[in-house]
């Protein structure tokens, strides 16, 4: 086992100058375009389950629901508000990515190096320019991954109980971050110090104290899913469903597409620097890991972004061979970051008119989904308004899914709306709607989802939206559709709603 400390050799200061200048010029980058564009129907979403705040959702853990509800009160609820979390967490990571080049023997230019790729990639702009789970995500396992490798490095105990923590916070936004345990677990029995993990009293202290300073974290979250019959596995079986094999296929070339193109050469440096070079054997574990947990993703089907953290922790490796290159080729390294820079801007960032979105959405379809809510809530208000004013007491209005829903809250009352409704996820625990509500039916679903109609009688269309930028987003031409009422009492109707 390494009994090491920093003060081994080729372990030099950080770099907390520069490297903390790139990380606070990405901030600023992010909350200048933070307004360009509208919000996300994840984070229309978000804000909506903040305002009803619980240990779980279907969907996930409660962290980000509460970060999109500090955001909204401490800096408005607007687009701009409920980004300034996202863009300072994207400094962060950035700060842990160099923080990683550093441990594994990178000096000054190597750190700036591994700082100055992150800042340019696509994965850390388009994190940091949406609040989503991703995005806390990342940050908190780039720290795992970070104090995993200081205790392999140092085999010092006093790192478990931070490790610990790390992983209890990162299990309040998602439970994903215990595959990234078991990939590293894996890649530390296979190839690194073995010691960590040696059966023997003395040594398996540490794991136990990193347990018991995680469980304060994640029981209140296990309790809620155990109490709720563990939605959020129902939720990963249906995303791994709808990726099928393609999406499988796609896990490593959508990572690379994401990290950026440009970038390849730091992390397959580092990856073979992690493989080949004997001194850095105790980092090996991260480049098994990586391989692991892509097979583990690519097995259970999962979304092609989640090994992506191990990935930036290859390209931190990678850097400090580059920063020895670049000192007799600045301008070419200069020119590639500045490629990488711009080609991730366009794909990541609202840097396009909005009209211009089909291009960006040939690589992140998602960046589409943040416009046209303000066009659907005034669509709903038209459908809303052909209601009989005596009848709108007892009417409710329904979505087909939370963006929707998200959408209606957020813009709705200023219309006149009333609060929406939907079995979409954590909606559907805030349903059904009263008794009372024997009236009409206004309800709200995308285009070609008219199926979820043979609910409700009389139905007929009331308005379709237009976002107003010819976007082929999910909410293009939805429509708005005006019914009688449900064919049966809402709390017989309800379990029928319900969708993950």
């Amino acid at each position: 086992m390494h009994t090491r400390g920093d003060a081994q050799p080729g372990l030099g200061p950080f770099a907390a100058g520069p490297v903390g200048g790139i990380a606070a010029a990405a901030a600023a980058l992010l909350i200048a375009l933070s307004g360009r564009y509208g919000f996300h129907r994840d984070e229309l979403y978000f804000l909506l389950a903040g305002r009803h705040l619980a240990w779980g959702y279907p969907d996930q853990p409660p962290l980000t629901p509460l970060l999109a509800r500090l955001g909204a009160e401490l800096f408005g609820a607007t687009p701009t508000g409920a980004r300034i979390v996202p863009a300072l967490l994207a400094a962060a990571s950035i700060t842990l990515i160099a923080l990683i080049a550093r441990e594994m023997g990178a000096g000054r230019g190597g750190q700036m190096l591994a700082a100055g790729a992150a800042a340019c990639s696509g994965y850390v702009l388009g994190n940091g320019h949406l609040l989503s789970t991703a995005t806390f995500d990342l940050t908190a396992w780039l720290t795992v991954i970070l104090l995993t490798l200081r205790l392999s490095r140092t085999g010092e105990g006093r790192w478990w109980p931070l490790l610990g923590a790390a992983v209890g916070v990162a299990l309040l936004n998602k439970l994903l971050v215990l595959g990234l345990l078991a990939a590293l677990a894996a890649g530390t029995l296979t190839a690194g110090p073995r010691g960590l993990f040696v059966p023997r009293p003395r040594i398996l202290l540490g794991p136990l104290t990193a347990l018991l300073t995680a469980l304060p974290f994640a029981l209140p979250v296990l309790w809620w899913q155990a109490a709720h019959g563990w939605p959020e596995l129902a939720v990963a079986q249906g995303l791994s469903a709808a990726g099928g094999a393609g999406g499988r296929l796609l896990v490593l070339p959508m990572q690379v597409l994401q990290l950026s193109p440009l970038l390849a050469p730091l992390w397959l440096t580092g990856l073979s620097r992690l493989l080949r070079r004997p001194e850095l054997r105790w980092a090996r574990p991260v480049a098994v890991a990586w391989v692991v947990l892509c097979l583990l993703v690519m097995a259970a089907g999962g979304k092609a972004y989640y090994p992506i953290p191990l990935l930036y922790a290859l390209t931190a490796a990678g850097c400090e061979p580059y920063a020895h290159w670049a000192r007799e080729h600045r301008a070419k390294l200069a020119g590639g970051l500045l490629a990488a820079l711009l080609t991730s801007a366009l794909a990541a960032l609202p840097v396009l008119p909005a009209s211009a979105l089909a291009v960006p959405m040939t690589v992140d379809p998602d960046i589409g989904e943040e416009v046209g809510w303000p066009e659907l809530a005034r669509a709903t208000a038209t459908g809303w308004a052909t209601i009989p004013a005596e009848q709108r007491a007892t009417a409710v209005l329904l979505t087909a899914n939370y963006g929707e829903a998200g959408a209606l809250a957020q813009y709705g009352p200023a219309l006149g709306l009333p609060s929406p409704y939907s079995g979409h996820m954590g909606l559907y625990a805030w349903g059904p709607p009263p008794a009372t509500a024997t009236g009409p039916v206004l309800l709200v679903h995308p285009a070609g989802y008219a199926e979820v109609e043979e609910h409700f009688t009389g139905c007929h269309l009331a308005a379709l939206v237009d976002n107003g930028h010819g976007t082929a987003n999910q909410e293009q031409h939805a429509a708005v559709v005006l019914c009688a009422g449900p064919d049966r009492p809402w709390a017989a109707l309800w379990p029928l709603l319900r969708r993950y």
